[in-house]
């Protein structure tokens, strides 16, 4: 049995938990958790005859008017049987195995029905889980005209949403109408749980219920629904399995995510260490262990935001500062690279070409998060900039076919994605790039929505855009771009980009607030050196993460395996 032979491998990710229960159930019903207690336990008594003592007991208790007399319950066709049985084992209703109810709603017009005397359940208070119990329920009035449920029934859901979602009472209720229940006799309230909770009905309860908006299935027919009958004595031994492979992968599951919250602390420890201590001493240590620290994505998305913020603390070109240093390269000062696209920008303004924008002040030591390496600066946005825009203000007439139209939408992290753009005619497009004419090079930003996500335009006068992203149409000659776009990228930008957004309906980002926006500008060459050291990390990143998803499909392809195992129709009788 697949199953039990990879039982804790199945159970290494969190979200396996509820497909391996709902495999435990499954093999539970179809009697492949008892094969070795059959061996052992040749002689016991068949389910058949205990189905004859359930009816004996019924007639008695109907008798005795304990219980109302149920309209019969249709014979199980050969058609209805899903999958061959153990022998002794034999296929009945539901409703064969004990009393059934349906819920009822006391009149509410009437505020004497209602009170603590009792709790009044509904669908909400009904889990697969656990069962809850409302302090305030019926009054003892209330209950002569409601249900009493008796302790110890199978209590589901009938409508809705929440079909089929059932557990055992622990204590006497009453509920509405929205809840069917079966209080079995004889045979243990545990057993019926499960079966009621397997896959197998589960689907039963779908596949027979009524309506489309809303779905329900009444109570006859989730009586008539054919159900696996074991000798009662194996009953008892399936319950106490089950319970017992439930408390395994639950403690399972708990060790797992204990282990994850464990790895998690510690790789955003390590991960933090990296940018306020010694960079290339932490680094070391993590390269040594990275296929122990980053098996899940979690962890390899803060590497690849540890790894930005590296990059504009400029601890990932240390080397390369020293190494430029000892060779006596003359590297030119971010100062005065600032200052000339100051002398260029000024230029423009006289010529006309681009327009003046109020200056912004400059920036003080309580603005500086931390110290730069030598021949770094801190600047704004705009002083690196021609152009700070966002796209048209009015709705463009759009087309189903034409000139790209872009959006927030179309403006990822991971480039520019078109696979939900929209169009504009020759006129449009001209008319809006009067406002808005990305080139290649030049910086997109999100500003509606999703704020903050980043990428490089990657043609020229192939776009046009609409108000909810934004451009930066920067010096490219003394700014190289993709170190731009890692800048905004990087923890440090985001943060800022977060708390400059305004949130009504959803958050916005107005151009004022990314001309504020300040980052630390290097030198033209490390900015280079830099995209190069980040490009290269990432291709890491990429390889842990496929390394993870190759690790998560063999996981989910074993977890297939075992569902086609278990599912599949049997072609032969166990014994």
């Amino acid at each position: 049995m697949q199953l039990l032979q990879h039982f804790k491998e199945l159970t290494i990710r969190p979200k396996n938990t509820q497909e391996l229960k709902g495999l435990i159930l499954q093999l539970a019903i179809q009697g492949k958790l008892t094969s070795s207690w059959r061996e052992k336990n040749p002689n016991v008594e068949p389910a058949s005859e205990l189905i004859g003592r359930i009816e004996k007991e019924k007639v008695r208790l109907i008798k005795e008017k304990k219980i109302k007399k149920e309209k019969p319950l249709t014979r199980i066709n050969k058609d209805e049987i899903p999958f061959e049985l153990p022998v002794k084992w034999d296929w009945f209703n539901l409703g064969d195995l004990g009393n059934a109810q349906t819920g009822t709603t006391p009149p509410t017009k009437n505020p004497e029905n209602y009170g603590t005397f009792i709790p009044f359940l509904g669908p909400a208070n009904i889990s697969n889980s656990s069962m809850q119990y409302p302090i305030e329920g019926l009054s003892e009035e209330g209950l002569r005209k409601g249900r009493l449920i008796e302790s110890n029934s199978l209590m589901m859901v009938c409508i809705g949403g929440s079909m089929g979602k059932c557990n055992i009472n622990r204590k006497d209720v009453s509920c509405n109408q929205q809840i069917n229940i079966l209080t079995p006799i004889c045979s243990p309230v545990e057993y019926v749980k499960i079966v009621c909770q397997s896959p197998y009905f589960q689907t039963e309860v779908w596949d027979r219920s009524t309506g489309s908006a809303t779905p329900m299935i009444n109570k006859n027919k989730w009586l008539q629904i054919p159900i696996s009958v074991p000798p009662l004595e194996e009953q008892k031994e399936i319950v106490n399995v089950v319970e017992t492979l439930f408390k395994e992968v639950e403690q399972l599951e708990q060790l797992t995510v204990a282990r994850i919250g464990l790895k998690d602390d510690f790789v955003t420890s390590a991960l933090n260490q990296l940018t306020t201590n010694n960079a290339n001493q932490e680094w070391a240590f993590l390269q040594d262990n990275f296929k122990s620290f980053f098996n899940e994505t979690t962890n390899i998305e803060k590497l690849r935001e540890t790894v930005l913020q590296l990059a504009v603390q400029g601890k990932l070109t240390a080397d390369w500062r020293q190494q430029r240093s000892l060779s006596g390269a003359e590297v030119e000062d971010a100062s005065q690279l600032l200052k000339r696209i100051q002398e260029e920008k000024a230029q423009l303004i006289k010529d006309k070409k681009i327009k003046k924008e109020k200056a912004l002040p400059p920036i003080t030591k309580g603005e500086i998060p931390y110290e730069l390496p030598d021949g770094w600066v801190w600047s704004n946005i705009l002083d690196i900039s021609l152009k700070v825009t966002d796209g048209e203000h009015a709705t463009p007439i759009r087309t189903e076919s034409g000139y790209k139209l872009l959006s927030a939408r179309n403006v990822t992290n991971e480039g520019i994605r078109l696979h939900k753009v929209d169009y504009v005619d020759e006129e449009e497009f001209l008319r809006i790039r009067k406002r808005c004419d990305p080139q290649k090079g030049d910086i997109l930003i999100s500003c509606s929505g999703s704020v903050g996500r980043v990428c490089l335009v990657d043609k020229d006068d192939e776009y046009c855009m609409v108000r909810s992203a934004a451009l930066v149409k920067h010096h490219h000659k003394y700014i190289y771009g993709m170190y731009l776009c890692y800048s905004l990228r990087s923890p440090l930008l985001q943060l800022q980009i977060l708390e400059k957004s305004r949130s009504t309906a959803q958050s916005n980002l107005f151009l004022g607030k990314i001309k504020e926006l300040i980052f630390p500008l290097p030198p033209l060459e490390e900015q280079k050196a830099i995209v190069q050291k980040v490009n290269s990390l990432m291709g890491l990143c990429d390889g842990l993460e496929q390394e993870v998803q190759q690790s998560q499909e063999h996981s989910e392809q074993l977890m297939q395996s075992c569902l086609r195992e278990v599912f599949e129709r049997d072609k032969e009788v166990m014994v």
